[in-house]
């Protein structure tokens, strides 16, 4: 069936596997998923939510089961399903942790693919490009699926995408530390994110998608020269467009909805729907033309619009952002930081959240993005028993449902 704009939802969270005694990676979503079904499957259908296992074995999924029209007690609805979750996991010693990176797993000695369902996929993305890097085996994020109802919808909403990715990981980004380090990324997710299909660059493009709005112009600007990229490697034709394109937003016309991937994941569920529900209600703003005509908003290169992302996973709600013409659409004058972008974004949309929605997306305003909290509460100490020690804390976070305080 097809919605329309904004009609309904499909959220999805990611959160990995950790070892209560060591905070290592544990690979064992397998067992989850078994003591949940009784057998071993790929997906459980508990619900309204659904469990599902992801390209390594120590990351699990847990989504809405459908779409969904009722973003206000989806938080409540998550946090259940992590309790639960953790509870199934506590027999073996584990649970889950939050944050977009594992901050100091060894990708290259501690990843094991899914060996189960669809292994022959994950087995041949292995094979083409590696993916014991961090950017394939230790990211975790939240995506948003929007719905369009035909070209003239998708037209306005893939617009509207497009010209918000940039500022997404200035409230979002909670990826600062790998290897035990400061990155000096905030997003270091994204940073991986950009060159993670090095060996087939069409994949992924410039992270931003091209200026394609309508499916026709969609399909012969990006999925026909992913097919044509990809066929020297897929010599017994298993992988589909759909599934390569991995844009920071890709196109599924298969169930006519735009799903945005470039978002990480929180400390809980309530800040992580807290923030999908906020940038709905911006994209809202943005598909209105109320800020901003839907030609001017088309008129935006993706390379213009990557500078200004590729800034933004750097430093998140403190880049400077000086493209006097981006501010422009916010009715903004002066170079301000991100952070005031998202305020002014908030001032225009906020009442439109629930109230319990409004406090998260005010806390993260006045406290920083979450990887700001992290490294405050590092203090500059990456020691890894000081490391354990404040996401064990991101941990109690998350099976509480309550936010980080550095």
């Amino acid at each position: 069936m097809a919605y329309h704009l904004f009609e309904v939802y499909g959220i999805e969270l990611e959160y990995m596997l950790v070892q209560n005694s060591d905070l290592k990676v544990n690979p064992i979503v397998d067992t989850l998923l078994t003591r949940k079904n009784g057998t071993l499957t790929s997906d459980v259908e508990n619900g309204k939510i659904e469990w599902s296992n992801e390209l390594v074995a120590h990351v699990v999924e847990m989504k809405t089961n459908g779409p969904t029209n009722d973003l206000d007690n989806l938080d409540e609805l998550f946090a259940e399903n992590v309790k639960e979750m953790n509870a199934l996991l506590a027999e073996s010693d584990t649970r889950l942790l939050p944050t977009a990176s594992h901050p100091f797993m060894d990708p290259n000695t501690e990843t094991l693919l899914w060996p189960h369902h669809y292994s022959k996929i994950y087995a041949l993305y292995n094979r083409i490009f590696d993916c014991k890097g961090h950017g394939w085996s230790n990211v975790q994020s939240m995506h948003i699926n929007l719905p369009f109802f035909d070209d003239a919808e998708f037209e306005k909403l893939h617009a509207a995408v497009r010209v918000l990715l940039p500022l997404i990981p200035g409230l979002a980004a909670s990826s600062p530390v790998l290897d035990a380090e400061f990155t000096g990324f905030k997003d270091a997710r994204m940073h991986y994110y950009k060159t993670n299909q090095k060996e087939i660059p069409h994949m992924t493009g410039k992270v931003i998608p091209e200026q394609v709005f309508n499916k026709s112009d969609y399909y012969k600007t990006i999925f026909e020269p992913i097919t044509e990229a990809i066929k020297p490697f897929d010599t017994e034709k298993i992988l589909d467009h759909h599934f390569l394109n991995s844009r920071g937003a890709i196109s599924r016309f298969d169930r006519n909805a735009i799903e945005i991937r470039v978002i990480d994941i929180q400390e809980n569920p309530s800040a992580d729907i807290a923030i999908a529900a906020f940038i709905i209600e911006v994209l809202k703003l943005l598909v209105s033309e109320e800020l901003v005509s839907l030609v001017d908003q088309k008129s935006w290169h993706e390379d213009e619009l990557f500078l200004i992302f590729d800034e933004v996973i750097k430093n998140a709600e403190t880049t400077l952002i000086t493209n006097k013409k981006y501010l422009a659409i916010f009715d903004l004058d002066k170079e301000v930081d991100v952070k005031t972008i998202w305020k002014r974004l908030y001032e225009l949309v906020g009442g439109k959240l629930s109230a319990g929605q409004q406090d998260h997306i005010e806390f993260i305003l006045q406290n920083g993005s979450l990887a700001t909290r992290i490294l405050k509460a590092l203090r500059n100490d990456f020691e890894i028993e000081n490391i354990k020690k404040v996401y064990g804390r991101l941990a109690d976070c998350l099976q509480e449902n309550r936010m980080f305080r550095p």
